[in-house]
């Protein structure tokens, strides 16, 4: 058993050595970027990247407080499905108001990666091969769709 400082420090270890596996990858527009902490510019509409015990995921999560502008942000991003499908190479899971791990509720578009675990540091390089193709993708996708969510 771990204690909860182990547990905080082999999490916080294991983002350290995903943003440093990153460091050299540039964004879509050629910038340096904070992969681990992408921010998508657009309020309530984040890239969420999770590793966890038995799992890992990434997606775009939906935070509105408002369920109804949820659904639209939701259906926004149904209309470019197609498109995400294409630039992902892969079909992703799509739950509209969900409960998050706080129990709010959340909108997610998102993949996930079982039977994984964030504290066997032999899992890491499973876990970084998932995350890495998948957030280079979303990010392409996100430069070429973002101004379709700039006036909300």
């Amino acid at each position: 058993m771990y204690s909860r400082a182990e547990l905080s420090k082999i999490r916080t270890d294991f983002w350290i050595a995903f943003g440093l596996y990153m460091k050299p990858v540039p964004n879509a527009q050629g910038r340096k970027i904070n992969w681990p902490n992408y921010k998508t510019g657009i309020k309530d509409i984040y890239f969420r990247m999770r590793a966890e015990r038995g799992f890992a995921s990434i997606g775009i999560e939906l935070g509105h407080s408002d369920p109804e502008l949820q659904e639209l942000f939701f259906d926004q991003f149904k209309e470019l499905k197609n498109l995400l499908k294409g630039s992902l190479g892969e079909e992703w899971d799509w739950q509209l108001h969900a409960q998050n791990e706080l129990g709010q509720t959340v909108t997610k578009i998102e993949k996930i990666l079982p039977s994984v675990n964030v504290l066997e540091k032999e899992d890491w390089p499973k876990i970084i091969s998932f995350l890495k193709p998948r957030i280079i993708a979303l990010d392409e996708f996100w430069d070429n769709v973002k101004p379709g969510f700039e006036d909300y």
